[in-house]
Protein backbone atom coordinates (compact mmCIF):
# COMPACT_ATOMS: atom_id res chain seq x y z
CA UNK A 1 0.00 0.00 0.00
CA UNK A 2 1.29 3.57 -0.29
CA UNK A 3 1.24 6.25 2.02
CA UNK A 4 -1.31 8.30 -0.63
CA UNK A 5 -3.71 5.78 0.69
CA UNK A 6 -5.92 7.26 3.71
CA UNK A 7 -9.34 7.40 5.05
CA UNK A 8 -11.24 10.41 3.15
CA UNK A 9 -10.49 9.52 -0.49
CA UNK A 10 -13.37 9.23 -2.39
CA UNK A 11 -14.01 7.98 -6.30
CA UNK A 12 -17.07 9.03 -8.13
CA UNK A 13 -17.86 5.95 -11.17
CA UNK A 14 -20.26 5.87 -13.79
CA UNK A 15 -21.85 2.90 -15.70
CA UNK A 16 -24.46 2.49 -18.23
CA UNK A 17 -26.48 -0.50 -17.78
CA UNK A 18 -27.03 -2.78 -20.30
CA UNK A 19 -29.36 -5.63 -21.08
CA UNK A 20 -26.54 -7.82 -19.99
CA UNK A 21 -27.29 -6.70 -16.38
CA UNK A 22 -30.93 -6.97 -16.08
CA UNK A 23 -32.53 -9.88 -13.61
CA UNK A 24 -32.97 -12.61 -16.47
CA UNK A 25 -29.27 -12.66 -17.63
CA UNK A 26 -27.83 -13.15 -13.47
CA UNK A 27 -28.73 -16.79 -13.93
CA UNK A 28 -30.35 -17.44 -17.36
CA UNK A 29 -30.31 -21.11 -15.99
CA UNK A 30 -33.32 -20.76 -13.96
CA UNK A 31 -36.52 -20.33 -15.38
CA UNK A 32 -37.36 -18.46 -12.08
CA UNK A 33 -35.00 -15.55 -13.21
CA UNK A 34 -36.12 -16.03 -16.91
CA UNK A 35 -39.63 -14.92 -15.74
CA UNK A 36 -38.56 -11.65 -13.63
CA UNK A 37 -38.68 -8.05 -14.84
CA UNK A 38 -36.21 -6.84 -17.30
CA UNK A 39 -34.44 -4.32 -14.90
CA UNK A 40 -30.95 -3.97 -13.09
CA UNK A 41 -30.27 -6.99 -11.30
CA UNK A 42 -28.98 -6.92 -8.01
CA UNK A 43 -25.95 -9.31 -7.91
CA UNK A 44 -24.91 -7.08 -10.98
CA UNK A 45 -25.36 -3.72 -9.06
CA UNK A 46 -23.41 -5.44 -6.27
CA UNK A 47 -20.44 -5.77 -8.35
CA UNK A 48 -20.57 -2.49 -9.87
CA UNK A 49 -20.65 -0.91 -5.85
CA UNK A 50 -17.42 -3.23 -5.56
CA UNK A 51 -16.30 -1.65 -9.37
CA UNK A 52 -16.29 1.78 -8.01
CA UNK A 53 -14.00 0.98 -4.45
CA UNK A 54 -11.51 -1.12 -7.00
CA UNK A 55 -11.09 1.80 -8.84
CA UNK A 56 -10.79 4.50 -5.79
CA UNK A 57 -7.89 2.19 -4.33
CA UNK A 58 -5.99 1.43 -7.31
CA UNK A 59 -3.84 4.59 -7.73
CA UNK A 60 -3.22 3.87 -3.86
CA UNK A 61 -1.75 0.43 -3.83
CA UNK A 62 1.03 -1.39 -6.10
CA UNK A 63 -1.30 -2.59 -8.99
CA UNK A 64 -0.92 -5.21 -10.02
CA UNK A 65 0.97 -7.03 -7.70
CA UNK A 66 -1.40 -5.57 -5.32
CA UNK A 67 -4.62 -6.17 -4.62
CA UNK A 68 -7.98 -6.26 -3.35
CA UNK A 69 -11.13 -8.64 -2.90
CA UNK A 70 -14.39 -8.59 -1.16
CA UNK A 71 -14.84 -9.82 2.02
CA UNK A 72 -18.26 -8.10 3.43
CA UNK A 73 -21.19 -6.46 1.05
CA UNK A 74 -24.06 -4.38 3.10
CA UNK A 75 -25.75 -2.66 0.52
CA UNK A 76 -29.43 -1.47 0.25
CA UNK A 77 -31.04 -2.17 -3.50
CA UNK A 78 -34.21 0.55 -3.51
CA UNK A 79 -35.18 1.35 -6.48
CA UNK A 80 -35.34 -0.14 -10.33
CA UNK A 81 -33.41 1.10 -13.08
CA UNK A 82 -33.63 0.19 -16.61
CA UNK A 83 -31.60 -0.91 -19.31
CA UNK A 84 -29.90 2.08 -21.37
CA UNK A 85 -29.58 4.67 -17.83
CA UNK A 86 -26.71 5.55 -16.38
CA UNK A 87 -25.81 4.55 -12.46
CA UNK A 88 -23.20 6.82 -10.76
CA UNK A 89 -21.64 5.45 -7.73
CA UNK A 90 -19.81 7.44 -5.16
CA UNK A 91 -17.03 5.78 -2.72
CA UNK A 92 -15.40 7.14 0.28
CA UNK A 93 -12.67 4.95 1.91
CA UNK A 94 -13.87 5.49 5.83
CA UNK A 95 -11.76 3.28 7.34
CA UNK A 96 -8.14 1.43 7.00
CA UNK A 97 -7.21 -1.39 10.02
CA UNK A 98 -3.89 -3.08 8.78
CA UNK A 99 -5.18 -4.25 5.44
CA UNK A 100 -8.70 -4.41 5.76
CA UNK A 101 -10.42 -1.43 3.82
CA UNK A 102 -13.80 0.17 4.93
CA UNK A 103 -15.79 2.29 2.43
CA UNK A 104 -19.67 4.08 2.09
CA UNK A 105 -21.12 3.94 -1.25
CA UNK A 106 -24.11 5.32 -2.63
CA UNK A 107 -25.51 4.97 -6.48
CA UNK A 108 -27.99 7.04 -8.17
CA UNK A 109 -29.55 6.27 -11.47
CA UNK A 110 -30.05 9.96 -12.45
CA UNK A 111 -33.89 9.67 -10.63
CA UNK A 112 -33.63 7.71 -7.90
CA UNK A 113 -31.26 6.90 -5.23
CA UNK A 114 -30.91 3.05 -5.81
CA UNK A 115 -28.14 1.83 -3.19
CA UNK A 116 -26.64 3.36 0.23
CA UNK A 117 -24.01 0.78 2.26
CA UNK A 118 -20.62 -0.21 3.64
CA UNK A 119 -18.37 -2.67 1.65
CA UNK A 120 -15.13 -4.14 3.18
CA UNK A 121 -12.23 -5.16 1.33
CA UNK A 122 -9.33 -6.65 2.19
CA UNK A 123 -5.52 -6.01 0.20
CA UNK A 124 -3.48 -9.25 -1.00
CA UNK A 125 -0.59 -9.97 -1.94
CA UNK A 126 -1.64 -11.49 -5.69
CA UNK A 127 1.00 -13.94 -5.96
CA UNK A 128 0.64 -15.35 -2.52
CA UNK A 129 -2.66 -15.66 -3.21
CA UNK A 130 -2.65 -17.26 -6.12
CA UNK A 131 0.04 -20.04 -4.64
CA UNK A 132 -2.91 -20.44 -1.82
CA UNK A 133 -5.59 -21.22 -4.36
CA UNK A 134 -3.15 -23.55 -6.31
CA UNK A 135 -2.64 -25.75 -2.63
CA UNK A 136 -6.38 -25.65 -2.83
CA UNK A 137 -6.69 -26.98 -5.45
CA UNK A 138 -4.64 -30.25 -4.75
Amino acid sequence: MKDSLRPGLTHRHSFRISNDQIVPNLYPESDLFLDMPHVFATGYMVGLLEWACIELLRPHIEWPSEQTLGTHVNFSHEAATLPGMVVTVDAELTRIEGRKLSFSVTAHDGLDTISNGTHDRVVIQKARFLERLERKQS
